[in-house]
């Protein structure tokens, strides 16, 4: 009897559904930043969300003031905070220029109640097992708060890196000093933040 020959061409293949495409971000919220008065709603909601509150907000505080990404906020370690010098070292991920941020005093009085609440570990924000907070942890956080808040947007950490650029840019700080605070090596991916804001064209059009 002759054996039957395997069927391999793309009819007798089985193959497995393709995953779903990813939606583009503009088809599931209008803009990728949080405006101001947005940001501080989303930091009063996490505050009064979970038992965690405090933490939450300080959380979204320093990514903000900080335009950190999510990854290099779990990262963060108490030796890069230096209260004495009020300073941060900032280590920027994507092959980004690092740099020093300077600490705002109600930053770091709630940095140091941070350190008396939660166990000593090397990471600013820690989990319960006093390891780092991991990145998908810091996202259900902010779109918990989001939420709470009765946001109309769908709100991701990296939002309030943008938001930060564009905070920036609104308060007429130059597109190298921007590119500088947020870590850019391209000038091309700082330029957006001072192209939005109509505030810059004021006076332009007189004779």
């Amino acid at each position: 009897m002759k054996k039957k020959k395997k069927d391999n061409s793309a009819k007798g293949k089985r193959t497995r559904p393709l995953p779903p495409n990813k939606p583009k971000n503009l088809d599931v919220r209008p803009r990728e930043f949080l405006t101001p008065a947005e940001v501080k709603l989303l930091k009063k909601a996490a505050l009064s969300t979970t038992r965690h509150g405090f933490r939450d907000w300080l959380l979204i505080t320093m990514i903000y003031r900080h335009a950190f990404r999510v990854s290099e906020l779990t990262d963060l370690q108490w030796s890069q905070l230096d209260f004495r010098r009020r300073t941060l070292q900032v280590s920027r991920l994507k092959n980004g220029d690092p740099s020093i941020h300077y600490l705002e005093q109600d930053e770091i009085d709630a940095l140091k109640e941070l350190q008396e609440i939660y166990p000593a570990t090397d990471y600013v924000f820690s989990s319960q097992r006093q390891g780092p907070l991991t990145p998908r942890t810091v996202h259900y956080i902010i779109a918990k708060a989001g939420e709470s808040a009765g946001l109309e947007l769908s709100v991701h950490p990296h939002m309030l890196r943008h938001s930060k650029g564009y905070q920036l840019g609104s308060k007429g700080a130059d597109t190298r000093t921007i590119q500088a605070y947020m870590g850019h090596k391209n000038i091309q991916h700082t330029a957006k933040y001072t192209d939005v804001d109509p505030k810059r064209f004021k006076g332009l059009g007189r004779d």
